[in-house]
């Protein structure tokens, strides 16, 4: 039977070092008060021995963790990477690190996942959806930390929101279309059960949309293994088949608008003349050297930024909605 392997010890850092252990934790937290040599003397321990500092101590003795728990819909793409890169960096500034998870854009997993990071202690919990099962939010409401739920602006918060009206999104896109002369528009939305933000965005469509007989909604049923260029595909041939009038797809994300970008010119269709495209996000695939698609700009970094910034504020965060708002991009495909 091979050695039992042992975490290494502030101790064990301390006799390699030859120095105490109290020496050994100032070196480590507060290095300004260790002599020059004595801080090369334990870094070249550390180094040596592989030693990793036991960050449950400290946060036991000072109850604080340094740790923000973020729950992110999806990590499968880049919708979300820029709010996670503000957040990131913005807390690392102030001496916090994110413990990070995904939901899948499921509630009750959601759900399972709060007690686990609050069992960390964090000093908040960042969410980037305000689709909570009640029992989710009756654990929100009791954590006694700020709770912010990013990308949307709910009517009734758990306590801050910072985001944007994903209805007003949706308006906006609509009405870009209905100025530049559209009047058969289609909405395309996968048929997610828990796409909130999709359906605000739809909403916002029908309110714009409501002096158009020409104009509709068209969902496709998502299926396992497909993505969502997958999604954009099918979602036209299907609209085109049974509206062949549609002269105008809005789509709830850049990457199903390129599905639907793609499949428009295998079938030979011109854009925009024939047919309108527009997406939402903005992602990096979106801009002029890319699709050149006409989109929502949503600022996630400065969302992150934001909600790092209203963490590390002294004093306790008030309850807040910040419309951090958005902007259209008007490219080739309107």
């Amino acid at each position: 039977m091979g050695e039992t392997r042992k975490w290494v010890t502030m101790g064990d850092v301390a006799a390699r070092a030859g120095v105490g252990k109290i020496t050994v934790s100032r070196a480590l937290r507060t290095p300004s008060k260790v002599s020059p040599a004595t801080l090369e003397k334990v870094r070249a321990a550390v180094a040596e021995l592989g030693y990793v500092l036991d960050e449950t101590a400290g946060a036991l003795s000072s109850q604080r963790s340094r740790i923000v728990g973020a729950l992110v819909s999806t990590l499968e793409d880049s919708v979300f990477a820029s709010t996670v890169r503000g957040l990131t960096e913005g807390l690392s500034e102030g001496g916090l690190q994110l413990l990070l998870s995904a939901t899948q854009y499921d509630p009750e997993t959601e759900a399972a996942l709060i007690p686990t990071i609050l069992g960390r202690r964090p000093e908040a919990l960042v969410l980037t959806s305000a689709d909570h099962t009640p029992a989710a939010r009756d654990m929100l409401n009791r954590a006694g930390i700020p709770v912010l739920e990013l990308w949307e602006l709910p009517d009734h918060p758990v306590h801050t929101a910072v985001g944007f009206s994903n209805r007003a999104a949706g308006a906006a896109i609509t009405r870009h279309l209905v100025e530049t002369g559209r009047r058969n528009i289609v909405f395309l939305k996968v048929d997610r059960t828990h796409d909130a933000r999709g359906a605000l965005r739809m909403a916002g469509f029908l309110n714009e949309s409501a002096g158009l007989p020409g104009s509709q909604t068209h969902h496709v049923p998502e299926a396992p293994g497909a993505t969502a260029p997958d999604y954009g595909a099918q979602g036209l041939r299907e609209i085109l088949e049974r509206l062949p009038e549609t002269d105008a797809v809005i789509c709830t994300s850049d990457i199903i608008a390129s599905g639907v970008l793609c499949e428009a010119q295998r079938m030979g269709l011109e854009v925009p003349g024939r047919l309108a495209i527009a997406g939402f996000g903005d992602f990096d695939i979106s801009g002029d050297s890319g699709l050149a698609l006409t989109t929502l700009k949503i600022d996630g970094y400065a969302i992150g930024r934001r909600a790092a910034e209203l963490i590390l504020a002294p004093g306790a965060m008030e309850p807040l909605r910040i419309d951090m708002g958005f902007t259209l991009v008007r490219r080739a495909t309107t």
